[in-house]
């Protein structure tokens, strides 16, 4: 089974045995501790024969170079040295996670020209070796043979490859890698549960995951059906209503910030599996709707990232649970339900699940505990992978400052947000006859409608919806992820966090 890399940090030195990764610049020129690594200067002479320049994320591989007792020597290109970001850095580090192969030990040399290889440079390559290196497959019970057949042999848990960065500043990078490692921790956490079948995790066990963060400090509440009937939580429910598995709520709180500062918040569509109910989806694809929990999943694991690198920050999170299945009890086509906040909606369709979910949650937490700004996050439509495709996510507020500070905050972690409209025209096409509102309006803008429809449970307070359709579950592979659960959302909302509302 898949094992995380263990990182450690240390001064240049050069090493006696394994593989060794150097980082080479778009001169081509290797800095004095790679020259170190390769006293026969092999690479060099390869240099020339691969038409090796530095570009970034190429590289250079030498199998038992001469004069050293390595496995390995490989150059990777980081192309112009002025032009790594953070991102750039990470993507690094994806770039060396997908070389490792087989490698008991393995080290990563920095030695760049100016500052570059400092120890936030060696922590985010650290953290991309560690987002690379996953994959889901605690389910595979036989090895692979390697030529696509899978023997009888049962898979045991490989050892974990031992990564050791060269850096300037070995402390420095350690002490940038806890705060890392605490983030890294919630976005495979969030990978994780989007990945499980619905089978092994639906509403309840998603709230028993969500409860183990009480271990980090994190306070958890689990409201059960019981609970949400008696506070009128009709929207919900109404969704969860044809699954004998039930419905819950968990409400977490991490405290890391003044007492009397009020908190900012994140509410999740968790809907751990969706057939549409009586709407019902077509049977190609419906496997994927074990995802339709992906909102959930980012801010369950936003909540283990805050905590676990002790954010100075109340935060709230609010995740709905439910699976949206059919049987003699679903919900119809046609039935009237009445929301937390009194408001009355007609459920033209059942497939448009997640906003009933989401309207309940929103107005709970909002009700309860007053938050600076509310973020929901939700696999919400189709529509929005329509005009977006899936390397953005839409984003949709009421409050332009706080807009800018997630599309800012997604532009550093190139978790991407585009912003779309709201307005009295779209909201127009969501008055019902029959109801306050109906959960579905014409075949346009299905996005904006869904977000239109949301806004009507939120009151004032500053809020923004991310719909994440298309980049939390099957989004395309990338330098730092390979698995079909992306965690997306984690990193891009501890940064919102981190930049601007932590005291």
């Amino acid at each position: 089974m898949t094992s995380r890399p263990s990182i450690a940090f240390a001064k240049f030195a050069a090493p006696k045995k394994g593989s060794v990764f150097v980082l080479v610049a778009d001169d081509s020129s290797l800095g004095e501790a790679a020259k170190a690594c390769d006293p026969a200067k092999t690479l060099e002479r390869a240099f020339p024969v691969a038409d090796f320049s530095g570009k970034f994320a190429s590289l250079v591989e030498v199998l038992a170079p001469e004069g050293t007792s390595l496995d390995r020597l490989v150059a990777v290109g980081v192309g112009k040295v002025s032009g790594l970001d953070d991102y750039g850095w990470l993507k690094l580090g994806g770039t060396i996670a997908a070389s490792l192969r087989k490698a008991a030990e393995v080290v990563v040399v920095l030695d760049l020209p100016g500052e570059a290889g400092g120890g936030r440079q060696a922590a985010q390559l650290a953290a991309g070796i560690l987002l690379r290196s996953y994959a889901f497959d605690k389910y595979k019970t036989k090895k692979d043979n390697g030529d696509g057949q899978h023997g009888g042999k049962k898979a045991e848990p490989k050892k974990p490859v031992k990564v050791t960065i060269h850096t300037t500043d070995p402390a420095a990078a350690k002490r940038a890698f806890a705060d890392e490692a605490a983030v890294i921790d919630g976005v495979l956490l969030a990978r994780d549960l989007v990945n499980e079948p619905a089978n092994i995790l639906g509403p309840v066990e998603f709230a028993a995951r969500a409860s183990e963060l009480e271990a980090l400090g994190v306070k958890v509440e689990i409201l059960a059906e019981k609970e949400m009937k008696k506070l009128g939580m009709g929207s919900l429910l109404g969704v969860a209503q044809g699954s004998p598995r039930g419905a819950r709520m968990a409400v977490m709180q991490w405290n890391g910030g003044k007492a009397k500062d009020s908190p900012v918040a994140f509410v999740g569509k968790g809907v751990t599996f969706d057939t549409g109910g009586n709407s019902m989806k077509p049977a190609s694809g419906m496997e994927d709707m074990k995802g339709d929990m992906g909102g959930a999943a980012a801010v369950t694991g936003l909540m283990h990232a805050l905590a676990s690198r002790k954010a100075k920050a109340n935060v709230v999170g609010v995740i709905g649970l439910v699976e949206n299945a059919v049987d003699g009890h679903a919900q119809r086509p046609g039935d009237i339900v009445t929301s937390m906040s009194g408001q009355t909606i007609e459920v033209l369709n059942t497939d448009a699940e997640g906003r009933l979910v989401l309207a309940d949650a929103l107005w709970y937490c909002n009700d309860r505990f007053q938050p600076k700004f509310m973020v929901n996050l939700a696999t919400l439509t189709g529509a929005v992978m329509v005009a977006l495709g899936q390397h953005y996510a839409g984003l949709f507020s009421n409050n332009d400052e706080l807009a800018d500070r997630l599309t800012n905050a997604g532009q550093s972690t190139q978790e991407r947000l585009w912003r779309m409209p709201l307005g009295a025209e779209y909201d127009k096409l969501i008055d019902s006859k029959n109801a306050d509102m109906k959960n579905i309006g014409g075949r346009y803008g299905g996005a904006i409608i869904a977000a239109q429809f949301l806004q009507r449970f939120v009151k004032d307070t500053p809020w923004a919806h991310l719909d994440i359709a298309g980049t939390a579950m099957g989004a395309p592979p990338s330098e730092i992820n390979q698995s079909w659960g992306s965690g997306f959302g984690v990193r891009l909302l501890d940064r919102l966090v981190r930049d601007n509302y932590e005291g």
